[in-house]
């Protein structure tokens, strides 16, 4: 498909005789000698998981590109082969890639630019993948004046930035390294490497999943750790540098007046209420009528406004340093982050904590998964001693909890649990492969992400080996107010055990391909466009929408049933729609049989309790931290006025989330 840029439409329409395929047989002329060559270390979540080769040959008065990419992500292929021809100045004549750029997204691109319809400065390329590809670019965009912005085919605007330089240790010497960060390649920002040839040496952003991606050359694996952390420093000072304009200013205290008050506690909401904020603290709360505002306060009218904590949400995967200003945006003051890169998460965390950066509160769980085909990240426990060396690990760096992923087995996640239990840690996660819940609670295990997990024990029980199709029919055919769901419902009781059970994420998953997402999710329609086309275009076949509604409704069942017997449920997306999906996280919570304030208070007082903080922080009241949002209709008189987010204080600063969201390329 050959694709315009939206501002260049009436020039592609009268060109669009110009624009065809690119054919096989130009990638099978005769290859001439290379003038260039090389290699990349491809990685997902700092795993080494595949390679790239590429060669530069001139052919004639043109420089050609090929390229090969590879990596296995979980069990499946991801291949992509590229070749791109340029002019002598880079300068793109033509441009074909296909394959996969992730496990879910299918590349087949082939593009020959119109010499007479372009404009003066362009490249091509498509997403984040090939790297090489992405030199070129920057050689480019360095060779022709370093444009911002820089468009790009087949669709978008690029903007390039030099952030520094540094010198590393390499290959026995040393190396002086430009660093630069990529903005409208994918969401969000891509921070890289060139060395003092304009040959790219690192790469640490996200891929066509949005999950953690990142490339080395070869000489430069061993800094990959340095790269991660360098790279999520640089994208916080980023945020850091426009934060400033995002805020109300604000001197002295901050006295919010006039809003009704809904603090968290199940007290009778307020009307014309006084909250006073000072140093980050809550100092005051009650009418206004019986409250003094201080000398020197900022005033802030929220007459009609409803004032409630600041919202948390605990399944995070705060990817990108672009999540703060979303996660704030939203309404969200605090986020657990249950998986991430080490040096990555650390580097955002201490950044928000010392006003280093943009978003919420932090708490962390350190991912551990055992070895095999599907295994994630590269913290890995086969024994005890990996059990007590990666506990010991996240303790040291100031870890909340350690999250157990899917192929650990069960004498190791025993071994994580104890060692957590005694290092004063909690173990969340998922149950891994082969074990059931009862299983993995008695194992020790304290939390458990995800709705599934509580369904998959439930008869009919599909036999060992059984097809995928199989189990999905066993899941959709579940009785969750049969006796075996009481008695396991009654289990978790009885362990005091937390459920995250992110329903907006399953509701996404199994909803009709042919219903657009909008339907149930609104947000879908503010988000960046390199957001929009992989959310919209998901669901399942037609064929398949029976199965699929049943199982999604068994699972809001199963969380209604888990609230109705006293088991504590706190709301947390696994992403899905950035900000949004936390709103519909809250709305499918009353949908299972929450009062409204019972499925706010799953996203404030009662997360706050689990994480042992609710003497911090998950309601307004005084010596609280003053996380607060304000909304522009009640979510106690209809629930979906919780998306009403206006403004959002955190930490006693106070942003208009508009400002927030259009920060980061969303629409408010």
């Amino acid at each position: 498909m050959i694709w315009c840029l939206t501002a260049w439409r009436t020039v592609c329409r009268a060109a669009v005789a110009s624009l065809f395929l690119v054919g096989v047989a130009a990638a099978q002329q005769p290859a001439a000698a290379p003038v260039e060559s090389g290699t990349y270390r491809l990685y997902k979540f700092e795993q080494s998981i595949g390679e790239e080769t590429y060669t530069i040959a001139r052919e004639g008065d043109s420089l050609v590109l090929t390229d090969k990419f590879l990596f296995t992500d979980r069990g499946s292929r991801v291949p992509l082969e590229t070749v791109f021809r340029a002019a002598a100045d880079l300068t793109p004549r033509s441009f074909e890639s296909n394959g996969k750029s992730s496990r879910l997204s299918t590349v087949n691109v082939d593009v020959r630019v119109p010499q007479a319809t372009t404009p003066k400065r362009f490249f091509v390329i498509n997403g984040y993948s090939p790297v090489a590809q992405q030199m070129l670019m920057l050689r480019y965009w360095l060779r022709h004046g370093s444009p911002v912005p820089l468009p790009i085919l087949p669709q978008g605007n690029l903007e390039i930035r030099k952030r520094g330089v540094e010198r590393v240790s390499v290959n026995g010497g040393t190396a002086a390294l430009t660093r630069y960060s990529i903005s409208g390649l994918i969401w969000g920002r891509e921070v890289v490497w060139l060395d003092a040839k304009q040959r790219l040496v690192a790469l640490v952003g996200n891929d066509a999943e949005f999950d953690h991606f990142e490339a080395t050359a070869a000489g430069y694996e061993s800094l990959l750790p340095n790269f991660v952390s360098k790279a999520a420093q640089d994208g916080m000072a980023a945020l850091a540098e426009i934060s400033q304009t995002l805020r109300v200013t604000q001197k002295g205290p901050l006295a919010i007046v006039g809003a009704t008050l809904i603090d968290g506690t199940g007290r009778t909401p307020v009307p014309d209420s006084l909250v006073v904020v000072n140093n980050g603290r809550i100092v005051s709360v009650g009418a206004r009528s019986s409250s003094r505002i201080p000398d020197g306060a900022t005033v802030f009218d929220a007459t009609g406004k409803t004032l409630l904590p600041g919202l948390w949400d605990m399944h995070a995967h705060f990817e990108q340093v672009e999540w703060g200003a979303i996660y704030l945006a939203a309404g969200v003051t605090t986020v657990r982050d249950v998986a991430n890169e080490l040096e990555f998460i650390v580097a955002v965390r201490n950044a928000l904590r010392e006003g280093r950066g943009l978003g919420p509160q932090m708490l962390l769980a350190g991912v551990v998964d055992g070895s095999g085909p599907t295994a994630v990240g590269v913290e890995r426990v086969d024994s005890r001693a990996d059990a007590e060396r990666w506990v010991a690990e996240y303790k040291k760096a100031g870890f909340e909890q350690m999250k157990i992923y899917s192929s650990v087995k069960l004498d190791e996640l025993r071994e994580v649990s104890e060692a957590a239990h005694r290092a004063g840690m909690t173990v969340t996660g998922h149950i891994p492969n082969g074990m059931q819940i009862f299983q993995g609670v008695e194992a020790g295990m304290d939390q458990v992400n995800h709705i599934q997990y509580l369904l998959a024990p439930l008869p009919p029980q599909p036999p060992d080996g059984a097809s995928r199709d199989a189990r999905l029919q066993a899941l959709a055919s579940v009785d969750v107010n049969g006796p075996e769901a009481r008695r396991e419902i009654e289990f978790l009781k009885q362990h005091n055990t937390v459920v995250d059970p992110t329903l907006a994420l399953y509701e996404w998953i199994y909803h009709p391909a042919d219903q657009p997402v909008s339907t149930f999710e609104p947000g879908v329609a503010r988000v960046a466009p390199e957001l929009a086309q992989p959310l919209n275009n998901s669901g399942v076949p037609v064929e398949a929408v029976a199965v699929s509604r049943r199982i999604f409704d068994n699972s809001v069942a199963m969380v209604g049933a888990l609230h109705k017997a006293g088991v504590r449920v706190v709301a947390g997306t696994d992403q899905t729609v950035p900000g949004h999906s936390l709103h519909r996280e809250i709305e499918l919570y009353v949908q299972a049989g929450f009062t409204p304030l019972e499925a706010i208070q799953a996203a404030t007082v009662v997360p706050a309790q689990v994480m042992g903080l609710d003497k911090e922080v998950g309601t307004v009241e005084v010596n609280k931290r003053a996380d607060l949002i304000l909304l522009d209709a009640n979510p106690l008189d209809d629930v979906h006025n919780i998306r009403t987010v206006k403004y959002v204080v955190a930490n006693g600063v106070i942003y208009p989330t508009a400002k927030l969201w259009e920060s980061v390329g969303f629409k408010p």
